[in-house]
């Protein structure tokens, strides 16, 4: 995944743990530290701290609007750039194999540089005894960089598929058809899938709405992989949640609205694409017949079964609170 993290300084681990021991604005990353619970402190460039913060607003995503004071003159095993902060110091490394900044040492400046604490002279201990090596980020940071980008490429395509959505409606909310491309999260692995929106304005005398098909056509080599079902759950919860609400047939999905309703749609949805958020699932509002076998893990896993009556479902509420489907019941006993 080189060449696709972000670039912008990010303490490692051991920066975390041993040297900055004070002045977080909350004691919740050291909590999750201490818990080993790492995946809660995503992402870790913005953690609060003043010297982590300082990393992140010294060196962005653009190198050409790096601020540090200049070369650690202690350092010369490894060339760590000196940013300040108040009283806090630090030392940035950065990678050129990725790209990505890592802030690999903090502390404190003390006794106008003399008292044995002071941060340049722990600097200078540590390069005079070759014992750097412990510094640079191990396979615990890069799993987490790692991590980290994933959701970020993961966000990011989901927001840009939910404003493929945002197009689809301006261009069809009262009748046409609308073909995109969705490529896979991963740039330069090309499209994912492609996809036909149509909405038909029905106005017949004793009948009158808007009704919509949605056609995903995966690449060959996508067939069956899980992005596919995310995308489809993305695209559906854009138009109209709860997802649980969409007939399905194959890979075409149907729905139908009032007339002007998918209009409202696409204003609200134009709403969280400008405010760069995503578009929320709605719990369903009854309780669905499905394979008992499926169930088990599909609940844990937060996959999707499919329901007697024909719509797919993510299982993840408590079905004896809901009303039975009327659908479902009907083909039970029919069964």
């Amino acid at each position: 995944m080189d060449g696709v993290h972000n670039r912008r300084a990010r303490p490692t681990l051991r920066v975390l743990r041993e040297d900055l021991t004070s002045d977080w604005d909350s004691a919740l990353p050291r909590r999750a530290l201490a818990d080993e619970r790492l995946s809660d402190l995503h992402p870790l460039s913005e953690l609060p701290h003043p010297i982590v913060a300082k990393a992140m607003e010294s060196f962005g995503p653009d190198n050409d609007n790096d601020n540090y004071v200049g070369p650690i003159g202690g350092s010369t095993r490894l060339p760590l750039l000196e940013i300040k902060q108040s009283q806090w110091r630090g030392g940035v490394w950065i990678d050129s194999e990725t790209g990505v900044c890592w802030l690999l040492v903090a502390g404190l400046a003390k006794g106008n540089h003399e008292d044995r604490d002071d941060f340049y002279k722990q600097v200078a201990r540590a390069d005079k005894r070759g014992s750097v090596d412990h510094l640079l980020p191990n396979d615990a940071d890069v799993r987490l960089l790692k991590q980290e980008t994933a959701a970020r490429l993961r966000t990011e395509w989901e927001l840009e598929a939910q404003r493929t959505v945002l197009d689809a409606l301006r261009s069809v909310h009262s009748g046409g058809e609308y073909r995109a491309r969705v490529h896979h999260p991963i740039p330069g692995v090309g499209d994912l899938a492609h996809v036909n929106f149509s909405v038909e304005a029905v106005r017949e005398d004793d009948y009158r709405a808007d009704e919509i098909t949605v056609e995903i056509t995966p690449e060959p080599r996508f067939a069956a992989s899980d992005l596919l079902w995310q995308l489809t759950i993305r695209i559906l919860i854009s138009i109209d949640p709860p997802e649980q609400g969409w007939d399905r047939y194959g890979d075409i999905y149907s729905n139908i609205a009032d007339p002007g309703a998918w209009a409202k749609r696409r204003e609200a949805l134009a709403t969280l694409v400008a405010a760069g958020d995503l578009a929320l699932s709605e719990p369903g509002s009854m309780s669905h017949y499905t394979h008992r076998e499926h169930l088990a893990g599909k609940t844990i896993n937060g996959e999707a079964v499919r329901a007697l009556c024909g719509p797919f479902f993510v299982p993840r509420q408590d079905h004896h609170s809901l009303p039975l489907c009327p659908k479902c019941a009907e083909r039970y006993a029919a069964l």
